[in-house]
C-alpha cells in the first residue's frame, strides 16, 4: 500500500466529521427557524392578533353602548356609523381571518384568499394612513387610547408582519389579487353615496362637503391605488418566500 493509500482514508473522515460537525451546529438554527414558522406559532400569532384587533373593536361598541343607552334609536345610528369606519371593518376582518387561521393555520380556499389578502392590505393601510395622516386629529379618553393602539398600531403591525412570517403561504395568485379589490371599491362606493344622504364621511380627506368632490376622489384614488400596488407586491413577495406555515 502507498503513501497517497495511506492518507486518502484519513482525508475522507476529516471531510466527513466537518461535515458533521457542520451539521449539528447548523441544527439549533433550524430548529428555531422551524419553530417560529410552526401550526403552533402560526396558532398562537394569529391568535394575538385576533384577540388584540377584536378587543379594540369590542372597546368601541362598548363605549357607544354605554353612552347611549337606553336611547336606542341613538345606539343604532351610532353603531352604523362605527362601522363604516374602514379601520372597524378591517380589524373585524383580520380578527375573523385569524381567528380561522388559529383554527386550521393552513386553511385556504378561494374566498378565503381574497379575505385574508384583503385583511392583510386593508390593516397595513389602515396603520399607514392614520399613522402619517390622522394620528393626533382627535382627542382620546384612556380607554380610547387602548382601543386606537390595539387598531391603528399594533394590530397592523402584528398582522402585516405575521403573513410575513407563519403566512398562510403560497395563498395569492392573479385572480385573487384583482378580486381583492372588490370591497375596498364597494365600500368606497358606499362611503360617498351614504355621505351624500347623511352628510357624514368617515375620514376627513373623503368629506367631500368640506373639501370638494374632486379633491375627495382623488384622495381616494390614491388609496385605491396603493391598495392595488400592495396587493400585486404581495403576490410577489408570496411566489418568493417558502411555504408556510411548515409542518
Amino acid at each position: 500500500m502507498t503513501d497517497s493509500d495511506d492518507y486518502a482514508p484519513t482525508g475522507r473522515t476529516t471531510s466527513v466529521d466537518e461535515a458533521g460537525r457542520a451539521a449539528v451546529a447548523g441544527a439549533p438554527a433550524r430548529h428555531w427557524a422551524s419553530a417560529l414558522t410552526g401550526t403552533t406559532a402560526a396558532r398562537v400569532w394569529h391568535g394575538v392578533v385576533a384577540a388584540m384587533t377584536l378587543t379594540g373593536v369590542s372597546m368601541e361598541i362598548y363605549t357607544i353602548l354605554v353612552d347611549t343607552i337606553p336611547d336606542v334609536g341613538q345606539t343604532v345610528v351610532l353603531l352604523g356609523l362605527l362601522f363604516s369606519y374602514f379601520t372597524i371593518l378591517s380589524n373585524v376582518l383580520v380578527g375573523v381571518t385569524c381567528l380561522m387561521l388559529v383554527i386550521d393555520p393552513h386553511r385556504d380556499g378561494p374566498i378565503f384568499r381574497i379575505a385574508r389578502l384583503d385583511a392583510v392590505l386593508c390593516m397595513a393601510i389602515t396603520g399607514i394612513v392614520y399613522n402619517t395622516v390622522l394620528a393626533g386629529l382627535q382627542e382620546l379618553s384612556k380607554a380610547g387610547e387602548v382601543s386606537n393602539f390595539f387598531m391603528h398600531q399594533a394590530g397592523p403591525l402584528l398582522a402585516v408582519l405575521g403573513w410575513f412570517v407563519v403566512g398562510p403561504r403560497p395563498r395569492v395568485d392573479r385572480s385573487t389579487i384583482w378580486w381583492s379589490m372588490a370591497a375596498p371599491l364597494a365600500w368606497i362606493a358606499y362611503t360617498f353615496v351614504a355621505g351624500a344622504v347623511s352628510g357624514h364621511y368617515p375620514y376627513p380627506f373623503m368629506r367631500a362637503t368640506e373639501i370638494g368632490y374632486p379633491a375627495a376622489l382623488l384622495n381616494t384614488g390614491v388609496v385605491v391605488v396603493i391598495f392595488l400596488v400592495g396587493a400585486a407586491l404581495l403576490g410577489w413577495i408570496d411566489r418568493k418566500l417558502p411555504a408556510a406555515p411548515t409542518g
